[in-house]
């Protein structure tokens, strides 16, 4: 469910189009053009729509779609 729901919010996030390689390993700003004004929207929605905090070091961590996968669930998890 988290994977397919960060993939929706870079979709919609970053305005690209339904056949975006939006793939685990695709980076931000490589593989899909984001600039540093997306990216801040990119994980404002995605702490909106999880309801987390993500924190100025695990931003610089995220720069793939994996690693905002694994920083969501990490601290989704961090709740139970």
């Amino acid at each position: 469910m988290i994977p397919e729901k960060i993939r929706e919010l870079v979709l919609r996030e970053l305005e690209l189009d339904e056949a975006a390689r939006v793939v685990p390993e695709a980076r931000f700003v490589d593989d899909l053009g984001a600039d540093s004004l997306r990216i801040f929207a990119l994980v404002t929605a995605l702490e909106d729509a999880f309801d987390v905090s993500i924190d100025d070091n695990e931003i610089q961590d995220i720069q793939t779609v994996a690693d905002a996968v694994r920083t969501v669930e990490g601290l989704v998890a961090g709740r139970v």
